[in-house]
Protein backbone atom coordinates (compact mmCIF):
# COMPACT_ATOMS: atom_id res chain seq x y z
CA UNK A 1 0.00 0.00 0.00
CA UNK A 2 1.37 3.43 -0.98
CA UNK A 3 1.81 5.33 2.30
CA UNK A 4 2.17 8.57 0.33
CA UNK A 5 -1.42 8.29 -0.83
CA UNK A 6 -3.80 10.81 0.76
CA UNK A 7 -6.12 7.87 1.45
CA UNK A 8 -3.43 5.73 3.07
CA UNK A 9 -4.86 5.94 6.60
CA UNK A 10 -8.49 5.71 5.48
CA UNK A 11 -7.68 2.53 3.55
CA UNK A 12 -6.12 1.04 6.68
CA UNK A 13 -9.09 1.88 8.87
CA UNK A 14 -11.50 0.53 6.26
CA UNK A 15 -9.61 -2.79 6.30
CA UNK A 16 -9.82 -3.02 10.11
CA UNK A 17 -12.31 -4.71 12.39
CA UNK A 18 -12.28 -3.43 15.98
CA UNK A 19 -13.24 -5.68 18.87
CA UNK A 20 -13.93 -3.90 22.17
CA UNK A 21 -13.61 -6.13 25.24
CA UNK A 22 -16.40 -4.89 27.51
CA UNK A 23 -17.24 -7.88 29.66
CA UNK A 24 -15.29 -6.98 32.78
CA UNK A 25 -16.88 -6.66 36.19
CA UNK A 26 -14.61 -3.94 37.56
CA UNK A 27 -14.57 -5.36 41.08
CA UNK A 28 -12.40 -2.52 42.44
CA UNK A 29 -15.36 -0.19 41.87
CA UNK A 30 -17.20 -2.28 44.46
CA UNK A 31 -20.94 -1.55 44.69
CA UNK A 32 -20.80 0.81 41.70
CA UNK A 33 -20.65 -2.30 39.49
CA UNK A 34 -23.10 -4.47 41.42
CA UNK A 35 -25.70 -3.98 38.68
CA UNK A 36 -23.63 -3.02 35.64
CA UNK A 37 -20.38 -3.96 33.91
CA UNK A 38 -17.53 -1.50 34.30
CA UNK A 39 -17.77 -0.22 30.68
CA UNK A 40 -21.42 0.72 31.38
CA UNK A 41 -20.52 2.91 34.39
CA UNK A 42 -21.54 6.55 33.94
CA UNK A 43 -18.75 9.08 33.43
CA UNK A 44 -18.31 12.77 32.70
CA UNK A 45 -21.84 14.06 33.30
CA UNK A 46 -23.61 12.37 30.38
CA UNK A 47 -21.46 9.53 29.02
CA UNK A 48 -20.67 5.90 29.77
CA UNK A 49 -17.09 4.58 29.84
CA UNK A 50 -17.74 2.49 26.71
CA UNK A 51 -18.50 5.67 24.73
CA UNK A 52 -14.82 6.65 24.70
CA UNK A 53 -13.31 3.67 22.80
CA UNK A 54 -16.41 3.58 20.57
CA UNK A 55 -16.06 7.29 19.76
CA UNK A 56 -12.35 6.79 19.09
CA UNK A 57 -13.25 4.11 16.54
CA UNK A 58 -15.85 6.23 14.75
CA UNK A 59 -13.72 9.39 14.77
CA UNK A 60 -10.74 7.37 13.48
CA UNK A 61 -12.78 6.01 10.56
CA UNK A 62 -13.16 2.47 11.89
CA UNK A 63 -16.81 1.66 11.27
CA UNK A 64 -16.90 -2.11 11.83
CA UNK A 65 -16.93 -2.78 15.55
CA UNK A 66 -17.85 -5.70 17.77
CA UNK A 67 -18.50 -5.22 21.50
CA UNK A 68 -17.84 -8.31 23.61
CA UNK A 69 -20.09 -8.46 26.68
CA UNK A 70 -20.39 -10.85 29.60
CA UNK A 71 -20.80 -9.64 33.21
CA UNK A 72 -24.22 -8.10 34.04
CA UNK A 73 -24.51 -6.71 30.54
CA UNK A 74 -28.14 -5.53 30.41
CA UNK A 75 -27.38 -1.88 31.16
CA UNK A 76 -24.51 -1.92 28.66
CA UNK A 77 -26.52 -3.62 25.91
CA UNK A 78 -29.45 -1.25 26.42
CA UNK A 79 -27.10 1.72 26.07
CA UNK A 80 -25.50 0.27 22.92
CA UNK A 81 -28.86 -0.42 21.29
CA UNK A 82 -30.19 3.05 22.08
CA UNK A 83 -27.08 5.09 21.33
CA UNK A 84 -25.10 3.04 18.85
CA UNK A 85 -27.67 1.01 16.92
CA UNK A 86 -28.11 3.36 13.96
CA UNK A 87 -25.22 2.16 11.79
CA UNK A 88 -26.13 0.61 8.44
CA UNK A 89 -24.58 -2.69 7.44
CA UNK A 90 -25.25 -2.03 3.76
CA UNK A 91 -22.89 0.97 3.97
CA UNK A 92 -20.09 -1.17 5.37
CA UNK A 93 -20.58 -0.08 8.96
CA UNK A 94 -21.90 -1.88 12.01
CA UNK A 95 -21.62 -2.08 15.77
CA UNK A 96 -22.46 -5.60 16.83
CA UNK A 97 -23.01 -6.90 20.35
CA UNK A 98 -21.20 -10.18 20.99
CA UNK A 99 -22.38 -11.71 24.29
CA UNK A 100 -20.74 -14.79 25.78
CA UNK A 101 -22.63 -17.69 24.19
CA UNK A 102 -20.35 -20.75 24.47
CA UNK A 103 -19.74 -20.84 20.73
CA UNK A 104 -16.59 -23.01 20.87
CA UNK A 105 -16.72 -24.59 24.32
CA UNK A 106 -18.91 -25.28 27.33
CA UNK A 107 -17.34 -22.30 29.13
CA UNK A 108 -18.09 -18.60 29.11
CA UNK A 109 -15.28 -16.22 28.16
CA UNK A 110 -12.30 -17.36 30.21
CA UNK A 111 -9.93 -14.50 29.40
CA UNK A 112 -9.27 -11.71 26.93
CA UNK A 113 -7.81 -14.08 24.32
CA UNK A 114 -10.64 -16.57 24.74
CA UNK A 115 -13.21 -13.80 24.27
CA UNK A 116 -11.72 -13.15 20.83
CA UNK A 117 -11.23 -16.84 20.03
CA UNK A 118 -14.89 -17.61 20.63
CA UNK A 119 -15.84 -15.00 18.01
CA UNK A 120 -13.39 -16.00 15.27
CA UNK A 121 -16.15 -16.98 12.84
CA UNK A 122 -17.88 -13.61 13.26
CA UNK A 123 -14.64 -11.72 12.66
CA UNK A 124 -13.78 -13.89 9.65
CA UNK A 125 -17.11 -13.07 8.03
CA UNK A 126 -16.07 -9.41 8.00
CA UNK A 127 -12.93 -10.26 5.96
CA UNK A 128 -10.71 -7.65 7.64
CA UNK A 129 -6.99 -7.41 6.92
CA UNK A 130 -6.32 -6.19 10.45
CA UNK A 131 -8.01 -6.79 13.79
CA UNK A 132 -7.78 -4.16 16.51
CA UNK A 133 -8.54 -5.34 20.03
CA UNK A 134 -9.45 -2.61 22.49
CA UNK A 135 -10.06 -2.42 26.20
CA UNK A 136 -13.56 -1.14 26.90
CA UNK A 137 -12.93 0.42 30.30
CA UNK A 138 -10.48 3.32 29.94
CA UNK A 139 -11.03 7.04 29.39
CA UNK A 140 -8.96 8.60 26.59
CA UNK A 141 -9.11 10.11 23.11
CA UNK A 142 -6.95 8.48 20.47
CA UNK A 143 -6.75 8.46 16.70
CA UNK A 144 -6.26 4.79 15.92
CA UNK A 145 -5.09 5.66 12.40
CA UNK A 146 -1.59 6.43 13.68
CA UNK A 147 -1.47 3.11 15.53
CA UNK A 148 -2.49 1.20 12.40
CA UNK A 149 0.05 3.05 10.26
CA UNK A 150 2.85 2.30 12.73
CA UNK A 151 1.84 -1.36 12.75
CA UNK A 152 2.02 -1.65 8.96
CA UNK A 153 5.21 0.38 8.54
CA UNK A 154 7.11 -1.61 11.20
CA UNK A 155 6.22 -4.95 9.61
CA UNK A 156 4.88 -6.15 12.96
CA UNK A 157 2.70 -9.20 13.40
CA UNK A 158 1.31 -7.60 16.55
CA UNK A 159 1.51 -4.06 17.90
CA UNK A 160 0.78 -3.14 21.52
CA UNK A 161 -0.40 0.36 22.29
CA UNK A 162 1.40 1.63 25.39
CA UNK A 163 1.27 4.74 27.54
CA UNK A 164 4.52 6.18 28.93
CA UNK A 165 4.16 6.18 32.72
CA UNK A 166 6.56 7.37 35.44
CA UNK A 167 8.30 4.33 36.89
CA UNK A 168 7.19 5.19 40.42
CA UNK A 169 3.53 5.18 39.34
CA UNK A 170 3.90 1.92 37.42
CA UNK A 171 5.37 -0.15 40.26
CA UNK A 172 2.93 -2.95 40.98
CA UNK A 173 0.16 -1.20 39.04
CA UNK A 174 0.46 -1.91 35.29
CA UNK A 175 1.60 -4.52 32.84
CA UNK A 176 4.93 -3.17 31.57
CA UNK A 177 6.61 -3.76 28.21
CA UNK A 178 10.36 -4.21 27.91
CA UNK A 179 11.58 -2.92 24.53
CA UNK A 180 14.78 -2.37 22.58
CA UNK A 181 15.81 0.92 20.98
CA UNK A 182 13.50 0.30 18.00
CA UNK A 183 10.59 -0.42 20.37
CA UNK A 184 10.48 -4.09 19.52
CA UNK A 185 9.03 -5.85 22.57
CA UNK A 186 11.49 -8.15 24.32
CA UNK A 187 9.45 -8.93 27.43
CA UNK A 188 6.21 -8.36 29.28
CA UNK A 189 5.90 -8.23 33.07
CA UNK A 190 2.60 -8.01 34.93
CA UNK A 191 2.74 -5.31 37.64
CA UNK A 192 6.52 -5.43 38.23
CA UNK A 193 8.12 -3.81 41.26
CA UNK A 194 11.09 -2.74 39.13
CA UNK A 195 9.76 -1.79 35.66
CA UNK A 196 12.25 -1.56 32.81
CA UNK A 197 12.65 2.08 31.71
CA UNK A 198 12.00 3.31 28.19
CA UNK A 199 14.94 3.65 25.82
CA UNK A 200 16.68 6.99 26.46
CA UNK A 201 14.29 7.86 29.32
CA UNK A 202 15.24 6.24 32.62
CA UNK A 203 12.34 7.83 34.52
CA UNK A 204 9.53 6.43 32.34
CA UNK A 205 8.34 2.97 31.35
CA UNK A 206 5.78 1.64 28.85
CA UNK A 207 2.52 0.44 30.41
CA UNK A 208 0.16 -1.60 28.25
CA UNK A 209 -3.15 0.10 27.43
CA UNK A 210 -4.75 -3.25 26.62
CA UNK A 211 -5.04 -2.22 22.95
CA UNK A 212 -3.57 -4.46 20.23
CA UNK A 213 -3.35 -4.64 16.43
CA UNK A 214 -2.89 -7.96 14.62
CA UNK A 215 -2.75 -9.20 11.10
CA UNK A 216 -5.97 -11.20 11.02
CA UNK A 217 -4.69 -14.62 10.02
CA UNK A 218 -1.75 -14.40 12.41
CA UNK A 219 -4.17 -13.58 15.24
CA UNK A 220 -6.34 -16.60 14.43
CA UNK A 221 -3.30 -18.90 14.35
CA UNK A 222 -2.10 -17.74 17.76
CA UNK A 223 -5.56 -17.95 19.32
CA UNK A 224 -5.96 -21.54 18.12
CA UNK A 225 -2.56 -22.47 19.54
CA UNK A 226 -3.43 -20.86 22.86
CA UNK A 227 -6.79 -22.65 23.00
CA UNK A 228 -4.95 -25.97 22.73
CA UNK A 229 -2.26 -25.03 25.30
CA UNK A 230 -2.84 -26.56 28.72
CA UNK A 231 -2.41 -24.27 31.70
CA UNK A 232 -3.04 -21.08 29.73
CA UNK A 233 -5.02 -18.24 31.31
CA UNK A 234 -6.33 -17.40 27.80
CA UNK A 235 -5.03 -13.85 28.23
CA UNK A 236 -3.20 -11.60 25.77
CA UNK A 237 -0.82 -10.12 28.34
CA UNK A 238 -0.06 -13.28 30.29
CA UNK A 239 -0.05 -15.81 27.45
CA UNK A 240 -0.21 -14.54 23.85
CA UNK A 241 2.47 -11.82 24.04
CA UNK A 242 5.08 -13.93 25.93
CA UNK A 243 4.53 -16.85 23.53
CA UNK A 244 5.28 -14.89 20.34
CA UNK A 245 7.82 -12.14 21.12
CA UNK A 246 10.87 -14.37 20.50
CA UNK A 247 9.76 -15.71 17.12
CA UNK A 248 7.74 -12.86 15.61
CA UNK A 249 8.12 -9.08 15.34
CA UNK A 250 5.98 -7.53 18.08
CA UNK A 251 6.29 -3.77 18.61
CA UNK A 252 5.18 -1.22 21.17
CA UNK A 253 3.42 1.93 20.02
CA UNK A 254 3.89 4.77 22.55
CA UNK A 255 0.70 6.81 22.86
CA UNK A 256 1.77 10.42 23.37
CA UNK A 257 0.12 13.80 22.99
CA UNK A 258 1.00 16.63 20.67
CA UNK A 259 4.72 17.48 20.45
CA UNK A 260 5.56 14.38 22.46
CA UNK A 261 3.74 15.53 25.58
CA UNK A 262 1.96 13.12 27.94
CA UNK A 263 -1.31 11.93 26.47
CA UNK A 264 -4.51 11.79 28.51
CA UNK A 265 -5.38 8.23 29.55
CA UNK A 266 -7.15 7.24 32.73
CA UNK A 267 -7.80 3.81 34.18
CA UNK A 268 -10.89 4.58 36.28
CA UNK A 269 -10.84 1.16 37.88
CA UNK A 270 -11.00 2.29 41.50
CA UNK A 271 -13.44 4.56 43.29
CA UNK A 272 -10.65 7.06 43.99
CA UNK A 273 -9.50 7.18 40.35
CA UNK A 274 -13.10 7.35 39.13
CA UNK A 275 -13.86 10.29 41.44
CA UNK A 276 -10.60 12.06 40.55
CA UNK A 277 -11.08 11.68 36.78
CA UNK A 278 -14.58 13.16 37.03
CA UNK A 279 -13.30 16.01 39.19
CA UNK A 280 -10.62 16.80 36.59
CA UNK A 281 -13.37 17.70 34.14
CA UNK A 282 -14.38 20.59 36.43
CA UNK A 283 -11.02 22.32 35.98
CA UNK A 284 -11.09 25.52 33.86
CA UNK A 285 -8.72 23.86 31.36
CA UNK A 286 -9.35 20.12 31.84
CA UNK A 287 -6.77 17.61 30.60
CA UNK A 288 -9.59 15.86 28.71
CA UNK A 289 -11.37 18.23 26.34
CA UNK A 290 -14.90 16.88 25.91
CA UNK A 291 -15.90 20.12 24.16
CA UNK A 292 -13.79 19.48 21.05
CA UNK A 293 -16.11 19.62 18.02
CA UNK A 294 -13.48 17.91 15.87
CA UNK A 295 -13.40 14.85 18.13
CA UNK A 296 -16.86 14.49 19.68
CA UNK A 297 -17.70 11.87 22.29
CA UNK A 298 -20.84 10.19 21.01
CA UNK A 299 -23.44 8.72 23.34
CA UNK A 300 -27.12 8.03 23.84
CA UNK A 301 -28.94 11.17 24.94
CA UNK A 302 -32.39 11.21 26.45
CA UNK A 303 -34.43 14.21 25.32
CA UNK A 304 -34.48 16.44 28.40
CA UNK A 305 -35.21 20.08 29.22
CA UNK A 306 -32.30 22.36 30.14
CA UNK A 307 -30.95 22.44 33.68
CA UNK A 308 -32.75 24.93 35.91
CA UNK A 309 -31.59 26.93 38.94
CA UNK A 310 -34.34 28.52 41.01
CA UNK A 311 -34.73 30.87 44.00
CA UNK A 312 -32.60 33.92 44.65
CA UNK A 313 -33.25 34.68 48.29
CA UNK A 314 -30.63 35.39 50.92
CA UNK A 315 -31.39 32.15 52.75
CA UNK A 316 -31.67 29.95 49.66
CA UNK A 317 -30.18 30.50 46.24
CA UNK A 318 -29.92 27.99 43.40
CA UNK A 319 -26.35 28.22 42.15
CA UNK A 320 -23.42 26.22 40.80
CA UNK A 321 -19.77 27.25 41.07
CA UNK A 322 -16.99 25.47 39.13
CA UNK A 323 -19.45 22.68 38.37
CA UNK A 324 -20.97 20.81 35.42
CA UNK A 325 -24.73 20.21 35.39
CA UNK A 326 -26.52 18.06 32.79
CA UNK A 327 -29.96 18.37 31.23
CA UNK A 328 -33.12 17.71 33.21
CA UNK A 329 -31.58 18.87 36.50
CA UNK A 330 -33.28 21.21 38.96
CA UNK A 331 -31.16 22.96 41.59
CA UNK A 332 -33.70 24.55 43.91
CA UNK A 333 -32.30 26.98 46.45
CA UNK A 334 -29.09 24.98 46.97
CA UNK A 335 -25.40 25.37 46.18
CA UNK A 336 -23.14 23.18 44.06
CA UNK A 337 -19.39 23.74 44.30
CA UNK A 338 -16.83 21.77 42.26
CA UNK A 339 -19.32 19.04 41.54
CA UNK A 340 -20.41 17.06 38.50
CA UNK A 341 -24.10 16.30 38.19
CA UNK A 342 -25.63 13.86 35.69
CA UNK A 343 -29.07 14.03 34.07
CA UNK A 344 -32.37 14.32 35.92
CA UNK A 345 -30.92 15.17 39.32
CA UNK A 346 -33.16 17.18 41.65
CA UNK A 347 -31.55 19.02 44.56
CA UNK A 348 -34.07 20.54 46.96
CA UNK A 349 -33.59 23.73 48.97
CA UNK A 350 -31.06 24.51 51.70
CA UNK A 351 -28.61 21.80 50.62
CA UNK A 352 -24.90 22.06 49.87
CA UNK A 353 -22.99 19.74 47.51
CA UNK A 354 -19.19 19.98 47.29
CA UNK A 355 -16.62 17.98 45.29
CA UNK A 356 -19.13 15.28 44.51
CA UNK A 357 -20.34 13.17 41.58
CA UNK A 358 -24.11 12.65 41.40
CA UNK A 359 -25.15 10.00 38.88
CA UNK A 360 -28.49 10.19 36.98
CA UNK A 361 -31.89 10.38 38.70
CA UNK A 362 -30.54 11.25 42.16
CA UNK A 363 -32.81 13.27 44.42
CA UNK A 364 -31.33 15.23 47.32
CA UNK A 365 -33.92 16.37 49.84
CA UNK A 366 -33.74 19.56 51.92
CA UNK A 367 -30.99 20.51 54.37
CA UNK A 368 -28.42 17.97 53.15
CA UNK A 369 -24.65 18.44 53.18
CA UNK A 370 -22.58 16.24 50.86
CA UNK A 371 -18.83 16.42 50.33
CA UNK A 372 -16.36 14.30 48.33
CA UNK A 373 -18.93 11.65 47.51
CA UNK A 374 -20.14 9.47 44.65
CA UNK A 375 -23.93 9.11 44.77
CA UNK A 376 -25.13 6.19 42.64
CA UNK A 377 -28.02 6.34 40.21
CA UNK A 378 -31.51 6.65 41.62
CA UNK A 379 -30.56 7.39 45.23
CA UNK A 380 -32.94 9.52 47.28
CA UNK A 381 -30.90 11.27 49.97
CA UNK A 382 -33.20 11.80 52.99
CA UNK A 383 -33.76 15.26 54.42
CA UNK A 384 -31.04 16.46 56.77
CA UNK A 385 -28.46 13.87 55.69
CA UNK A 386 -24.76 14.69 56.04
CA UNK A 387 -22.22 12.73 53.96
CA UNK A 388 -18.45 13.13 53.80
CA UNK A 389 -17.92 15.20 56.94
CA UNK A 390 -17.63 12.38 59.50
CA UNK A 391 -16.10 9.35 57.78
CA UNK A 392 -16.46 7.10 60.84
CA UNK A 393 -20.17 7.85 60.91
CA UNK A 394 -20.38 7.26 57.16
CA UNK A 395 -18.84 3.80 57.60
CA UNK A 396 -21.17 3.05 60.50
CA UNK A 397 -24.16 3.82 58.28
CA UNK A 398 -22.95 1.25 55.73
CA UNK A 399 -21.48 3.67 53.16
CA UNK A 400 -18.19 2.70 51.52
CA UNK A 401 -15.29 5.03 52.38
CA UNK A 402 -12.03 4.79 50.42
CA UNK A 403 -8.54 5.29 51.79
CA UNK A 404 -8.58 8.79 50.25
CA UNK A 405 -11.85 9.71 51.93
CA UNK A 406 -14.22 9.35 48.96
CA UNK A 407 -17.65 8.13 50.07
CA UNK A 408 -19.76 5.88 47.83
CA UNK A 409 -23.51 5.80 48.48
CA UNK A 410 -25.86 3.43 46.67
CA UNK A 411 -29.61 2.97 46.92
CA UNK A 412 -29.15 -0.36 48.68
CA UNK A 413 -27.00 1.30 51.36
CA UNK A 414 -29.91 3.67 51.99
CA UNK A 415 -32.39 0.80 52.23
CA UNK A 416 -33.89 1.75 48.85
CA UNK A 417 -33.87 -1.52 46.90
CA UNK A 418 -34.55 -0.13 43.43
CA UNK A 419 -33.15 -3.27 41.73
CA UNK A 420 -35.30 -5.77 43.60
Amino acid sequence: MDNASPRYISNLTRDTYALILAGGRGSRLHELTNWRAKPAVHFGGKFRIIDFPLSNCINSGIRRVGVVTQYKSHSLIRHLVRGWGHFKKELGESIEILPASQRYSESWYEGTADAVFQNIDIIRNELPKYVMILSGDHIYRMDYGGLLAAHVESGAKMTVSCIPVPIEEARGAFGVMSVDEKYRITGFTEKPLSPQPMPNNPEMCLASMGNYVFETEFLFEQLKKDAERSGSDRDFGKDIIPSIIEDFPVYAYPFVGENGTSAYWRDVGTLDSFWKANMELIDPMPALNIYDHDWPIWTYQEQLPPAKFVWDNDDRRGMAIDSAVSGGCIVSGSMLKRSLVFSNVHIHSFSEIRESVLLPDVEVMRHCKIRKAIIDRGCVIPEGTTIGYDLKEDKARGFRVTSNGVVLVTAEMLGQHRHV
